[in-house]
């Protein structure tokens, strides 16, 4: 890529784990160019310079001021909370900035926002940037039509502790990923909560299973049950890493793009 197609790209949520590795992401990409660094006001990284835990400067202080962040930039990648999210997309409406989202936990309402946010600017948002958990549901939709009869279907989700909803986005997106293939509706045929006399399994439904503990970055696994045999199709994440290259791949599929709502699919052309 010529260097008048690198894309100045700013970090929110830049003292955080995603955020640092989503800057060395950047900082390592010859195509990309650290431009702003954004956290909340309370943060301890206010003003430090963004790259100084990789031991080298870049110029770029960590602020809370959206707009002195943003000044300059191509694009926002947000990784951080809904509410966060929101404010940032208000933001990136009014300077022009795009905008890739790996935030999970958006109500409906905010979501209606954000896709109408997406006729100023262009935005690519998913729940999970990994390119293996993209083409893991195209595994997953493929196999739903196939086994449309006769197979209960149950996902089941790992994370770290730390995490702050369940089940998580990329869990979500894999259900709606198998009733939208089923032609079911997810919010009327998902489970996701099971305790005492439940009674027999309803076979139109798409069960849900959450665990947290310790450091699981992130396990996803659709488990296909019939009778006589079962299909589990899983992905397993070792390191946040793949989410950052998976963020720089929507950076690039966006450089270009004025307006639009686009998800991973697009980004990998598995539409």
């Amino acid at each position: 890529m010529s260097k008048q197609m690198t894309q100045k790209i700013a970090i929110a949520g830049a003292s955080g784990r995603m955020g640092r590795m989503l800057i060395e992401a950047v900082s390592e990409a010859a195509d990309c160019e650290l431009a702003g660094a954004l956290d909340v006001a309370a943060s301890a990284g206010i003003g430090n310079d963004a790259t100084a835990f990789l031991g080298h400067a870049s110029s770029v202080a960590i602020t809370a001021n959206l707009q002195e962040g943003l000044k300059g930039c191509d694009v926002l990648i947000d990784f951080t909370r809904p509410e966060g999210t929101m404010a940032h997309l208000k933001a990136c409406r009014e300077l022009g900035v795009n905008l890739v989202i790996g935030t999970t936990g958006f109500s409906e309402a905010q979501k209606t926002e954000i896709a109408a946010a997406a006729k100023d600017i262009a935005i690519m948002m998913a729940p999970n940037m990994s390119v293996g958990v993209n083409v893991t549901l195209k595994l997953i939709e493929m196999a739903a039509k196939a086994l449309s009869t006769g197979y209960d279907i149950e996902i089941i989700e790992a994370h770290h502790r730390h995490k702050v909803d369940a089940p998580s986005g990329t869990a979500l997106k894999m259900g709606e990923v198998v009733a939208k293939a089923l032609g079911r509706d997810l919010k009327t045929c998902g489970v996701f909560a099971r305790e005492g006399v439940t009674g027999e399994r309803d076979p139109e439904s798409i069960g849900f299973a959450t665990i947290r503990g310790g450091d699981i970055v992130g396990d996803h696994t659709v488990l296909f049950a019939g009778t006589g045999e079962r299909i589990e199709i899983t992905h397993k994440s070792a390191s946040r890493v793949t989410y950052a290259q998976g963020s720089l791949r929507a950076v690039r599929y966006l450089a270009g793009r004025k307006t639009g709502l686009y998800d991973m699919f697009d980004v990998l052309g598995l539409q």
